[in-house]
């Protein structure tokens, strides 16, 4: 029988540890770890366990879900992502599924039914609630369309992940991209892995080189002229953007 690695994050620990035990009832799920989703080490831990699916609440995270599952999977991109939830907020089901998700699980449904959404990433299958699958198809379709209609190759990256990218065009090291940023060392690694990843890159240069070719530039801070303001200011020219 094989056996599924579970890593489960939420911010509620009594709900966390009973959905833990449910869990591990059953012989093919092994719950190999508990996180919050404010961990500073959570990526680390994601690489640790190797995790063959990733269950998240959502909750805590509103529209940043996004930005938080494209980073676990960027840490161990064989993962599959399970958000869990009781929040009925299409934009945020949107964001999720942007990111990678997998599937979207009502906090409604049973712990059956759930086990079997489970078992069904892992086999390639996907699963969004049905009142919510046409938003969320007319929303991907629009990405599309519009990838289509203005080719950005930096679209791929997620508003931070940019902002890591800026601060590598002016030429900043993880340690000081950190310090602006107001991140650890390590989400800066896992930034820039994943940048790299989505821009089918394996250096800092061709990064760059990517950045700079796709129209990304330091704007002027107020006052100092020349000077190039924070990477949260850096924002793509040229190439008929807007």
């Amino acid at each position: 029988m094989d056996v599924l690695r579970l890593l489960l994050v939420d911010d509620y620990q009594m709900v966390t540890e009973a959905l833990a035990a449910r869990l591990s009832m059953t012989p093919d799920l092994w719950v190999a770890g508990c996180c919050s989703t404010d961990d500073p080490q959570l990526p680390e831990v994601v690489r640790w366990l190797r995790p063959d699916v990733i269950l998240i609440e959502v909750e805590p995270l509103g529209f940043a879900v996004g930005d938080v599952l494209q980073r676990l999977r960027a840490a161990w991109p064989a993962a599959h992502g399970v958000v869990v939830s009781a929040d009925n907020d299409i934009a945020h089901a949107v964001s999720a599924a942007r990111a990678g998700a997998d599937a979207w699980v009502s906090k409604q449904q049973s712990a059956d039914e759930l086990e079997t959404v489970l078992r069904g990433v892992c086999r390639g299958d996907s699963w969004f609630p049905p009142q919510m699958l046409g938003e969320i198809l007319r929303a991907l379709r629009d990405d599309v369309r519009k990838a289509r209609e203005d080719p950005d190759p930096l679209d791929v990256l997620s508003p931070r992940e940019r902002e890591v990218l800026a601060s590598m065009a002016e030429g900043k090291r993880g340690g000081q991209i950190a310090e602006e940023l107001l991140i650890s060392a390590d989400t800066v690694r896992t930034h820039t892995r994943s940048i790299f990843s989505k821009l089918e890159v394996h250096s800092r240069l061709e990064a760059v080189s990517v950045a700079r070719a796709a129209g990304l530039r330091p704007r002027e801070q107020p006052g100092v002229p020349g000077a190039p303001q924070a990477a949260a200011a850096f924002r793509p020219t040229g190439l008929g953007r807007r």
